[in-house]
């Protein structure tokens, strides 16, 4: 968990961060990745499951003390065939097998046409009673930072887009709007839906949570 001191600078240069640091770390300042990483791991109880963990697991290794599973659907660097499951909708696990399920900036990236089957079977892993993080960032933000990091990696011949690198399928999209999330979330049978800004990120990011309660 980031300082007081390391959250003060991290707020005060926001606008630098949010055109610079995407995935790592400088400049004794937190990437945006780190931000939202940071604020997730303040919720998460138990033992977690992180859908689309991207490259090298990290929510997972270093956020939440590898008490977890990290998966995707695409071989990102630094991950092995225990992280991938090409089938997101027919989840490798038993029933009720996690405390808490995040989703941290990618509920988007799940095609429509499949979303809610996928949400369906991330129902059926969560423990009854335990809970379900999905991130999402303002939605005029969201496609501004796609734009930059995508002329960021043709500018300086990086490779910092994962979505360049794994390719946009048919039905996903930049954002999803709030109202939709929690529509979402409702009907897939998740209650007591709550929303949290990232105070460092001026409030245009933020996380819902939502909980599994079966009678």
């Amino acid at each position: 968990m980031r300082s007081i001191n390391q959250a003060i600078k991290d707020f005060f240069t926001f606008p630098i961060r949010a055109f610079t640091l995407f995935e790592k770390d400088k400049f004794g300042l937190s990437s945006l990745q780190t931000e939202r990483y940071d604020y997730v791991s303040e919720e998460v109880t138990g033992k977690c499951l992180d859908i689309g963990c991207g490259r090298y697991n990290r929510f997972i290794k270093e956020f939440v003390n590898n008490n977890g599973v990290g998966i995707d659907v695409f071989e990102y660097e630094g991950l092995n065939k225990k992280n991938i499951v090409k089938d997101m909708t027919n989840l490798p696990f038993k029933d009720e097998s996690f405390d808490t399920v995040t989703l941290i900036a990618n509920i988007n990236h799940i095609p429509r046409s499949i979303r809610r089957k996928e949400l369906t079977d991330i129902y059926r892993v969560t423990k009854n009673g335990d809970q379900i993080i999905v991130t999402m960032g303002n939605p005029l933000v969201e496609i501004l930072v796609h734009k930059v990091v995508w002329f960021y990696d043709k500018f300086f011949k990086t490779n910092v887009d994962v979505d360049s690198e794994r390719g946009m399928k048919e039905g996903e999209e930049y954002f999803l709007t709030d109202k939709y999330i929690k529509s979402l979330l409702t009907k897939i049978g998740f209650k007591k839906i709550r929303r949290k800004y990232f105070i460092t990120q001026w409030g245009l990011n933020h996380l819902f949570k939502g909980n599994k309660i079966e009678y």
